[in-house]
């Protein structure tokens, strides 16, 4: 595991079992495949409270932000 992977893996603990899991299983299988831009997002989304995580990760409310939606919208598409 690199550096970074390490990094990100301890910036994804939530503390919330549910962002927890999701978090997870996209660092496995989803964020390798991102652009340089898309990980910038990524670590954008991170900066996010846990009330705003949970409603876009969890619920069906949206970021108004386009590129984090773009984002959310593949976190939650990852396949268990």
């Amino acid at each position: 595991m690199t550096a970074e992977l390490k990094r990100l893996r301890w910036r994804c603990r939530r503390g919330t079992k549910e962002l927890d899991i999701l978090f997870e299983r996209f660092l496995a299988k989803g964020y390798g495949a991102l652009t340089d831009s898309e990980r910038v997002t990524f670590e954008r989304l991170l900066d996010c409270e846990d009330d705003q995580l949970q409603a876009w990760l969890l619920t069906d409310r949206r970021p108004t932000d386009g590129a984090l939606d773009a984002l959310v919208q593949r976190i939650r598409n990852i396949p268990r």
